[in-house]
Formats: C-alpha cells, sequence, structure tokens
C-alpha cells in the first residue's frame, strides 16, 4: 500500500511541476541556445538540487496524507457501529466468555458464531440473525475459549479443565464431541488455539505444583468417533514458570506460535524446529500478568499482549536481528491513557488488527457495558469512539469480522450482540446485569482497578 502512495504521490508532484513550468518552456529552451552562460548555470543548478534537494521522507508525505485518510475512514467507520442484531435471552443466562465466527468458505460468508459459556458449554448461533441453533453441554470441566476450523466452518474446538480439547461438528445434532484431545493426567487445560492450516493444536495448561506445559496434537483426520481420544505429540515445558493464560498462532504462518503466562513473559516459538530451546525465537516481558496476545502489522511481524492490570505491550520482532529496539509501546495502565468523557475506561477486553487500515486497535470498557475503541500508534494511544446503549454489564468478548466490517460483542448480562456501521436496531431491550454462582467466578476474569503489577 506504501508503494503505492509514493507511486501517486510521484504523479501528482510531476501534475504540479507542469503546470508550473509550462508557459515558460519557450523562454527557457531559448536562454539554453542562447546564452552564454547557460551550461554553466545549468551544471551548478543540477549540483545545487542533488545537494539540498527533498528527502524521500518529504516526498511522501503527500502519500502519508492518502495513508491518513485511509486510517481515518476506518476509525470513523468503527465509530458508527450501531447494534444490527441482538441474541434472545437464553433460559439458562450465564457469561460469555469468548466468540469466534466461522471461517467462510471461498466466497461465502461466515454462517455460524461459537459462544462460549461460563455455564460450562458452547452456543452456536446463526451468523446473520443471532438465532440460537443449538448448544454443547455437560463438559465436567471449565471451558476455555473456542476456535472454528479454518477449512471446514462447521468444526468447532474448545479445551476443557478435565485436560481435554474437543472438537465438535455443528452440523450434527448430536451432544457428542467427533473427536477429543487427550492431555497427561495432571494437566489442567485453560487456553488453546489451532493453526491456520488446521494441523497442529496446542493447549497451555495451569501451573501444577512446579510444572507447566505447552501441548500439541495432530489436528488431521477428525475421525467421527470421539471413542478414540488422540494422544499428544510432545510438550514444552521450559519456557514458562506459571499458568499459561493465552496462546496465539500467526494467522499466514502456520509454523509460530506465541504463548503468553502470569509469570509476565510472552514466547513467540518457530515449532518447526526440533527442541524446545531451538523454537522459542523470541522471549519479551510484560512485568505483569498476561490477559491476551495477538499479531499485528504488515505480514504480522508484531506481537501485541495486554495484562491483568489494564496494561499493553507492543513489540516488533522485525526488529530481532537489528540494532533497533522491538518495543514499539509499554504503557503500564490505559486507564491512565484514554479519557472517555462521562465513560471512563475500566477495564480492556483485547486487540484486533485492521488489515486495510494497517492499524492496530484495542477493545475496553466500562462496568455499565460501554464499549471503548482505542487506536495504537507508536506515539501513544487515542480513543476512536464509544459503543453505547447495547450492554449492560461488563463486556468480556468479542470478535471482529472483517468481511463485513462488523463486531461480535458477549458480555456479563448474556447478552450476544452484532454491531454494524450505521445499523438500526429494530427493538432496543437491555437485559439486566446477571449473578453467577461464585464458583464460576472464581474462574473468570474479574477486572479490578486496584490489582498491581507483578515485576519479574
Amino acid at each position: 500500500l506504501s508503494l503505492q502512495q509514493d507511486v501517486i504521490a510521484g504523479f501528482l508532484y510531476a501534475i504540479l511541476i507542469l503546470v508550473v513550468f509550462h508557459p515558460l518552456v519557450d523562454l527557457i529552451d531559448n536562454f539554453n541556445l542562447t546564452y552564454k552562460y547557460a551550461p554553466l548555470i545549468i551544471i551548478s543548478l543540477h549540483l545545487a538540487l542533488g545537494i539540498f534537494s527533498f528527502t524521500l521522507d518529504t516526498w511522501s508525505t503527500l502519500g502519508r496524507v492518502f495513508e491518513m485518510t485511509a486510517v481515518e475512514k476506518v476509525e470513523e467507520q468503527l465509530a458508527s457501529l450501531r447494534i444490527a442484531q441482538r441474541s434472545v435471552p437464553s433460559e439458562d443466562p450465564a457469561y460469555l466468555l469468548d466468540i469466534d465466527l466461522s471461517k467462510p468458505a471461498q466466497s461465502e460468508n461466515s454462517r455460524f458464531v461459537a459462544v462460549s459459556c461460563s455455564s460450562k458449554s458452547i452456543r452456536v448461533y446463526n451468523r446473520e440473525t443471532l438465532h440460537f441453533l443449538r448448544e454443547y453441554s455437560g463438559c465436567p470441566g471449565i471451558l476455555s475459549g473456542v476456535r472454528f476450523a479454518h477449512a471446514c466452518d462447521s468444526i468447532v474446538f474448545s479445551a476443557c479443565s478435565d485436560g481435554t480439547v474437543k472438537c465438535w461438528d455443528v452440523r450434527s445434532a448430536t451432544q457428542k464431541p467427533v473427536q477429543i484431545f487427550s492431555g497427561y493426567p495432571s494437566n489442567v487445560f485453560i487456553s488453546f488455539d489451532i493453526n491456520c492450516s488446521d494441523l497442529i493444536l496446542c493447549a497451555g495448561t495451569e501451573k501444577v505444583e512446579q510444572d507447566t506445559f505447552l501441548v500439541f496434537w495432530d489436528a488431521r483426520g477428525i475421525t467421527d468417533c470421539a471413542s478414540t481420544a488422540k494422544e499428544p505429540l510432545g510438550v514444552y515445558s521450559e519456557s514458562h514458570n506459571d499458568d499459561i493464560t493465552k496462546i496465539c498462532f500467526h494467522p499466514i504462518e502456520p509454523n509460530l506460535v506465541v504463548s503468553g503466562s502470569t509469570d509476565g513473559l510472552v514466547n513467540v516459538f518457530d515449532i518447526n524446529k526440533d527442541s524446545e530451546d531451538d523454537a522459542l525465537t523470541s522471549t519479551c516481558n510484560s512485568d505483569s500478568s498476561v490477559s491476551f496476545i495477538g499479531w499485528s502489522g504488515k505480514d504480522y511481524k508484531q506481537v501485541y499482549c495486554l495484562t491483568h492490570d489494564e496494561g499493553f505491550c507492543w513489540w516488533d520482532m522485525a526488529q530481532l536481528d537489528t540494532e533497533e529496539p522491538i518495543t514499539l509501546l509499554h504503557v503500564l495502565d490505559v486507564r491512565d491513557l484514554v479519557c472517555a468523557e462521562n465513560h471512563s475506561l475500566r477495564y480492556l477486553v483485547g486487540g484486533l488488527y485492521h488489515e486495510k487500515a494497517e492499524k492496530l486497535f484495542l477493545i475496553g470498557g466500562t462496568s455499565t457495558g460501554d464499549i471503548h475503541l482505542i487506536s495504537c500508534g507508536t506515539n501513544g494511544l487515542s480513543l476512536v469512539g464509544t459503543l453505547c446503549g447495547g450492554h449492560s454489564a461488563t463486556v468480556r468478548s468479542f470478535c471482529w469480522d472483517p468481511a463485513d466490517e462488523a463486531l461480535l460483542t458477549g458480555g456479563e448480562d448474556a447478552q450476544l450482540l452484532l454491531w454494524k456501521p450505521g445499523a438500526v436496531e429494530r427493538s432496543l431491550t437491555k437485559k439486566a446485569s446477571l449473578k453467577i454462582a461464585s464458583s464460576v467466578q472464581k474462574r473468570v476474569r474479574v477486572h479490578n482497578s486496584s490489582l498491581k503489577s507483578r515485576k519479574k
């Protein structure tokens, strides 16, 4: 995109030069042919232009103007998000802890939305209408996260605290998973992800005694027979020393995965390497417990994380082999920098990278359900807009739909909302905040403004 902008800028500069100098062409030509000092003046002029000419940054100014226009357009689009659909309240209300969209096949739109709930269940909805389709419940443990396969939009995964990762086919009416990936006896899984080629599944564990693991499986060949659980390919056990709270595979490179932990470390691995030591390509320290991680930047060369005390760290992995610093931005508490009139920022939910604008945004909010959209730059953070009138309690989860430029959000009010630019909702019924059993509250993240950073 930047190359195209520079070409456009150069073309416009050329037109400007022609407009200014066209009336003087004959006069200049006559001067060059008849004036005896013309050769000396021409040579001196070229030398002077070579010394004092514009730098490349100056010539790219107009290109950056076009880039800013594109970014501002996206920011305006995000700020104009309005509620398009709202799910029908469930008979068994629960916190909505994670959301994922099925990956569209070829040019089709996403068909399904899967939601991980605090009631130990996975709920599946129609993408366009948010009509409830089915629910997978009865899991023996707490579910952590939900992900659709990339190549098949009906296959959905979730990790469970009973030491398994389960896989269901949403086209099937049965409650039974079509595949179970079993861990080791002491494993309690609290995070997971599947790579972009659907070949490798990875889950992170809680710390049990002195052990913390990243467990890997071969995800190929869903057997439609849950009686034969798949055993792990292997584990990484030396890179973290506390709960592994988040795992995120690279969007386009299936061999790269980043993990975050309550030990404050954010590790990037190349799983094509033979050993864990060789696979660990970089370690970044957030200085606090990691709550969210993701990839951003051109070709997704950047890694960012959020922390449980609302901090933000952003690193450029492309600078690892250079002398340039890899830290793009480090904010100890985002709440101190982002000010919203009458809607103070209380917590962060996660981040999204907008490919078209090549821009990273953070999602945060208030205890009353308002959602803040925050723009990230190397010079700091700025509030893009606030989405009001949707949720009535803390927002726990979101999912960005790049194909439709839409946002899905879920919260403690048990509502699933679909936001689209300029949409108009038919009915505006705001659900009251829910009270969930204390045993569940202990397992879901509670935002606490008094939480202090854990220095490592």
